[in-house]
């Protein structure tokens, strides 16, 4: 049987307007994990993943790196409730 890991991640540095959400969301979509991305009023972008635990791990790497115009501080990442049904992006702050 396949471990589940969800995580509740921020990320810091230049990840609005570099189209680090939309990178976010098709990354995640390409892996098939469930959860959201969205823009923080601070300037970080937010992102709940959950899947299969090496998916998950994978993403997290991915996120460290960020698209091409990104440049990623700090990518925080806490256990979080699993969630289901795909992966969405939202614009609540």
């Amino acid at each position: 049987m396949t471990e589940i890991r969800s995580v509740l991640v921020r990320i810091s540095g230049r990840v609005q307007g570099v189209g680090y959400r939309a990178w976010t969301a098709a990354e995640a979509e390409r892996r098939h994990l469930s959860g959201w991305v969205r823009n923080l009023g601070s300037g970080e972008v937010e992102a709940l993943f959950s899947g299969p635990t090496d998916t998950v791990d994978a993403m997290l790497t991915a996120c460290r790196r960020g698209p091409p115009l990104a440049r990623v501080d700090e990518v925080a990442v806490t256990p979080a409730e699993p969630t289901s049904g795909g992966f969405t992006v939202r614009y609540d702050r």
